[in-house]
């Protein structure tokens, strides 16, 4: 029954605007179109606390209804005054007088509309309306006003709650059985409900305490059902066969350890004896190394690629960007020395060799690329998406690493794995540092190593935020500090949002799509935050750089780096930045990950405001990376009271980045967090929140685990494996969309 097309439940319009709007289509998609929160009768709503721009269903009282003539002009306007009983909101309609009657002064209703400011005044213009039916007639008043509490639910323009309050109705009552996927026994152990009386309760509850059981009930579902589509995901990795050589027979990486000018930390020890353990075994490896900035994570994965060639087989690199994947190539060729030109004059007979494949080469450098790939010569090959392409073959590939994992889906990363004969042992790695709930519902089908200790002898990185808006002469005493440190011989960062003035894709604080924050909306319930929509001025490198050049630091050889360049370009660009040619390096957050150039201490985030905290942890990682100490600055005009300063400081006040991540992941939401990382999984999603849930989580993690292990393929528990497989369906339809 839950299957049934809405269209058979409330007709063919209302149907229509349910899926266009809020993409429902079936009895079941508005049954889980839970309610944001419940409003109890007699209750009004905080006008105080309405944000402008937000689409918002209150509870107000009305103190005055008056129609008014528009001057000059035919027709009229109803202004009617609402309060809270504290403050007060204006509803404004045209054109239609005879509603004065409807809005007597004293009476409650439901007022549904976008926020806006008139005079400095909040007001709703032709909100939507429902008044609720005063004294004895409440118990002959239509079924959304029955109960005590009120459900308010998200809602559009065209849908106000109240509506989608009648549809819900109207499946309610024509729902009949409802297939339960959690067995007897563990709603037993849980002690929750059966599903069909949780979606009556979170609708229609009787008593608050109701509404909560049946709220965790269908939360604990989510949970449960995504816990077990990846535990049953990481079961099905482990026992896939794979042939990769698992001898070692070489003594590359041997001899790259010895020609090593540090010593490894403890942590890159421990984790490198996880990743040789898996290495070993029988099964392929599939695991997250996950670290903060600066920990060294790029020489386990190479020491992992090394282990791998040593066995016989070859190993690639997966990389974001262009810029990382040329840095890698750079930093590769240092570290190995002649044990990296394997084939040319004076590399080492033990050694190996680089091959590097970018959307952007010339015909004969892929061509010579692809043919060291195909034979084999190059043990190690690093690369974008090109990698992924139509003829890109390996002879032997046994090892993928991907980058700044947030960057790919799943079906990347399986799309580069399936060009292995075999199945190739995975290494994923981010530089944010991911809370443990995190870890498990988005890499919960990884084994997970952390590197948390920094290399002995990295130097403080100072970190101060700059208000441009109400101190200019901050502003002006940043750039006559980026010249002292230019003095000093040392090379300077600044950084900008966008690449131009017009440039319409704007990084929007958190570099998303339009889509992507949508559901991180949708993901954290109410409470959009207003900065997300990027409605005002930013900073452009292409603006700053005449400005900069003629102005504050005139005289000083300054680059401009962007993603719109050319790759010969952008490489050219590095080059002379890592080689001491340039002082200022100007850039878009191309340089967010990877680049590392000892010299660089000092950088200048522009417009830092329009940033996400994981973002400005990893560019200020740029920097304070040789021994010198390193200067970090916000410059911002942000308002000092602002959401977004104080999200500054907090990112200025700790270099810790796994406390900065439980602050990213309050900032930005689940929905931006779990990104591209598990396609299918995103949309799945109605209640779940990581942090808010996390013993949740971890209950649900357990007894996915106890179920995956009795029952590997869930033949005894029809019902959840109902609820896997569309997880499964919804990761396979989003990953056709994309090819």
């Amino acid at each position: 029954m839950v299957e049934q097309k809405l269209r058979e439940i409330v007709g063919e319009k209302t149907a229509k605007v349910l899926a266009d709007q809020l993409g429902l289509i079936s009895v079941g998609d508005l049954l889980r179109h839970y309610p944001r929160r419940y409003v109890v009768r007699g209750e009004l709503t905080d006008i105080e606390s309405l944000i402008e721009g937000e689409e918002v269903t209150i509870v107000a009282k009305i103190e005055s209804a008056k129609v008014r003539r528009i001057p000059g002009r035919k027709g009229s306007i109803l202004d009617v005054i609402v309060t809270d009983g504290k403050a007060k909101l204006g509803l404004t309609f045209f054109n239609q007088p005879w509603r004065e009657k409807d809005m007597q002064e004293g009476r409650s209703g439901l007022f549904a509309g976008k926020v806006g400011i008139f005079k400095g005044k909040r007001q709703l213009a032709h909100p939507d309306f429902l008044l609720i039916p005063e004294g004895e007639d409440i118990s002959a008043a239509a079924s959304d006003f029955a109960g005590k509490y009120l459900p308010v639910y998200p809602a559009t323009g065209k849908l106000p709650s109240w509506k989608i309050s009648q549809c819900i109705d109207l499946a309610l009552n024509a729902v009949g059985e409802i297939d339960d996927p959690l067995p007897l026994w563990l709603r037993e152990k849980m002690g929750y409900p059966e599903l069909k009386d949780a979606l009556r309760a979170i609708h229609r509850p009787t008593k608050i305490e109701e509404a909560e059981l049946a709220r965790e009930r269908v939360t604990f579902d989510e949970a449960l059902s995504l816990q077990l589509f990846l535990v049953q995901r990481r079961e099905q990795l482990r026992s896939s066969h794979q042939a990769i050589k698992s001898e070692k027979s070489g003594t590359l990486l041997e001899k790259f350890d010895q020609r090593l000018p540090f010593e490894l930390t403890d942590g890159q020890k421990l984790v490198s004896r996880e990743i040789e353990s898996d290495l070993s075994s029988e099964h392929p490896m599939y695991r997250l190394l996950q670290g903060d900035v600066g920990s060294g994570k790029t020489i386990v994965a190479l020491r992992t690629m090394l282990a791998m060639v040593d066995r016989g087989a070859q190993a690639a690199l997966l990389a974001p960007t262009e810029v990382l994947a040329q840095q890698h190539l750079r930093n590769f060729r240092s570290l190995l020395g002649e044990l990296g030109e394997s084939g040319m004059l004076g590399g080492a007979s033990e050694g190996t060799s680089i091959a590097i494949l970018l959307g952007a080469q010339s015909a004969s450098e892929r061509e010579s690329a692809l043919t060291d790939v195909r034979s084999g010569r190059a043990g190690i090959v690093l690369g974008t998406h090109a990698l992924l392409s139509e003829g890109v073959e390996f002879k032997d590939l046994g090892l993928v690493v991907v980058d700044e994992q947030h960057r790919f889906g799943v079906e990347q990363r399986d799309a580069l794995r399936a060009k292995g004969e075999s199945t190739p042992h995975v290494l994923v790695m981010t530089a944010t540092p991911i809370p443990r709930t995190i870890a498990m519902t988005v890499f919960g089908d990884l084994d997970i190593s952390t590197l948390n200790q920094l290399p002995s002898g990295r130097p403080l990185i100072s970190t101060h935020v700059v208000d441009a808006k109400n101190r200019p002469q901050h502003l002006e005493r940043a750039w006559q500090r980026v010249r002292e440190e230019v003095a000093k011989g040392r090379q300077v960062y600044v950084v900008a949002p966008r690449i131009s003035a017009s440039d319409g894709s704007d990084f929007i604080k958190y570099g998303l799509t339009g889509q992507e924050l949508a559901l991180a909306r949708r993901l954290s319930g109410e409470g959009d935050d207003e900065e997300l929509h990027g409605t005002k001025e930013s900073s452009s490198v292409e603006e700053l750089f005449p400005h900069l050049s003629s102005g504050p630091l005139k005289g000083l050889r300054i680059s401009l780096l962007h993603g719109r360049l050319k790759s010969e370009e952008k490489e050219r660009v590095m080059n002379s930045f890592s080689r001491g040619e340039t002082d200022v390096l100007l850039s878009t957050t191309v340089i967010e990950v990877g680049v590392d150039v000892p010299n660089a201490t000092m950088m200048v985030i522009m417009d830092a405001d329009r940033f996400g905290v994981s973002q400005l942890h990893q560019l200020r990682g740029r920097i304070g990376r040789g021994s010198e100490e390193s200067l970090c600055l916000f410059v911002t005009k942000s308002e000092p009271e602002s959401p977004a300063m104080k999200r500054l400081q907090a990112v200025a006040s700790t270099t810790d980045g796994f406390e900065l991540s439980r602050l990213d992941l309050e900032e930005r939401r689940e929905g931006d967090v779990l990104g591209r990382a598990q396609s299918g999984v995103r949309s799945h999603l109605r209640l779940l929140r990581v942090l808010r849930d996390e013993e949740l989580i971890l209950q649900a993690r357990e007894i996915a685990t106890e179920i995956i292990d009795a029952d590997p393929n869930l033949a005894a528990n029809s019902g959840l494996r109902a609820e896997v497989d569309k997880l499964r369906d919804e990761e396979h339809a989003q990953f056709l969309e994309k090819k």
